[in-house]
């Protein structure tokens, strides 16, 4: 298996950003663990829901990138949030972020509303898994 860190990334203390593994007839499979809206140096750069679910997608894309996948190969995400009401009432910014990041490609998807997340700042958590066939 690859462990998947984007250049300049700090490693995760206890855990891995995306796992990939091919398999036959030589498709990879990709595991994204629960990325955050936090930077690659584990800075928060804002405390705006939107703003956060933008960059936790941002970072979705770059571990995806490190596996030599792209958003369109994307299957699943499930995502959590820490408040539903604001994620309803803001719910066209927040298409507006997901389409200017993962384009027009809607895989199965699963938001579940949580008391907390690890990291006291983080408003959205998303956990994603894809898979690029071979050529």
């Amino acid at each position: 298996m690859d462990v998947l860190l984007p250049e300049g990334w700090k490693k995760g203390k206890g855990y891995s950003h995306g796992m990939a593994e091919t398999i036959e007839p030589g498709d990879k499979v990709i595991m994204l663990g629960g990325l955050i809206g936090w930077n690659g140096q584990e800075e928060f750069e804002s405390d705006d829901f939107i703003d956060q679910c933008r960059q936790t997608l941002e970072n979705v894309v770059a571990v995806l990138e490190k596996a030599g996948a792209k958003p369109t190969d994307v299957m699943s995400m499930t995502w959590y949030i820490t408040d539903k009401a604001e994620c309803l009432a803001r719910q066209k910014e927040l298409g507006a972020a997901y389409r200017a990041t993962m384009g027009d490609h809607y895989p199965a998807m699963a938001m579940v509303e949580v008391k907390a997340l690890m990291e006291d700042r983080a408003k959205v958590e998303i956990e994603t898994r894809a898979v690029v066939k071979a050529s």
